[in-house]
């Protein structure tokens, strides 16, 4: 299974896309700014989209996208999100207002998107082209928000995503009955605006510490760092690279970990 890094920035800049994720050909995690780099081809071959929240750094492209491929399509694309999420998007973006209802266009009998309710803990068997199990994680944000576990049908490790979260015990306490391949997990902003992450409930270097600390004993793997605000990477990586060594460790014994930075147009192999 290959994942493909569309965006994972926190904020819009130059070479700074909002986060997205490309997984095979065919299933896109969030719908951020990124998804603007893909060819109409790219584009039209996707035919699932899951969402983590309703924010607008990870639906603003959705409805531009819809815009482009629309007409290349002879399905629905399908969108799978919280009740939450799915009911913001209806209200807010495909209201008629601010963008059109393609859940109704042409037709509410043929529409050119279909929205799909999940519920935490929910599994998920999606891909056409190379069929993936999909697991509805928990998040903790200022609005309801999830994560995911992705795998390969076929396969064993998975893809986890935090999507955007505070601290977010649940979360671990699944995430250690998972085989994982890899953690892609958000920090938004560094220990200076720690007040300000813990409002917004996003983590910070010293929060991420303390959630790192709740991996189970014996588990390793590479984790990668998302979501950081352009103004504050070097600072937050900075503030990061103490972690690695679990010299920020408050509790549990110090660990080592993997942690990278993770960076547009990677290419993640699972």
């Amino acid at each position: 299974m290959q994942v493909r890094v569309l965006g994972c920035s926190g904020a819009i800049a130059k070479d700074c896309r909002t986060t997205s994720f490309l997984v095979d050909s065919d299933l896109l995690v969030d719908a951020g700014t990124g998804v603007g780099d893909l060819t109409l081809d790219e584009m039209s071959a996707i035919d699932d989209v899951v969402l983590t929240h309703s924010h607008l750094d990870h639906v603003a492209a959705l409805p531009l996208m819809l815009d482009a491929i629309a007409s290349r399509r002879t399905r629905p694309l399908r969108v799978h999100a919280l009740r939450a999420t799915i009911e913001a998007l209806r209200a807010h973006i495909f209201n008629n207002v601010i963008w059109p209802d393609f859940a109704s266009i042409p037709s509410r009998e043929s529409p050119f998107v279909s929205f799909h309710e999940v519920v935490i803990g929910q599994q998920l068997q999606l891909g056409t082209q190379a069929p993936k199990q999909i697991e509805v994680l928990p998040a903790v944000h200022t609005v309801p928000a999830c994560g995911y576990a992705v795998r390969c049908a076929q396969g064993k490790g998975h893809w986890v995503f935090s999507g955007d979260t505070e601290r977010n015990a649940p979360f671990w306490a699944r995430v250690n009955q998972l085989e994982v391949a890899m953690l892609v997990i958000e920090t938004a902003f560094s220990n200076r605006e720690q007040a300000l992450a813990q409002r917004s409930r996003h983590l910070s270097p010293a929060t991420l510490a303390d959630e790192l600390a709740q991996i189970a004993p014996g588990r390793s793997y590479p984790i990668y760092i998302t979501h950081t605000k352009p103004a504050e990477t070097e600072e937050i990586m900075s503030q990061i690279d103490n972690i690695a060594d679990g010299s920020l460790i408050s509790s549990g014994g110090k660990q080592a970990w993997d942690i990278r930075w993770l960076q547009a147009a990677e290419v993640l192999q699972v």
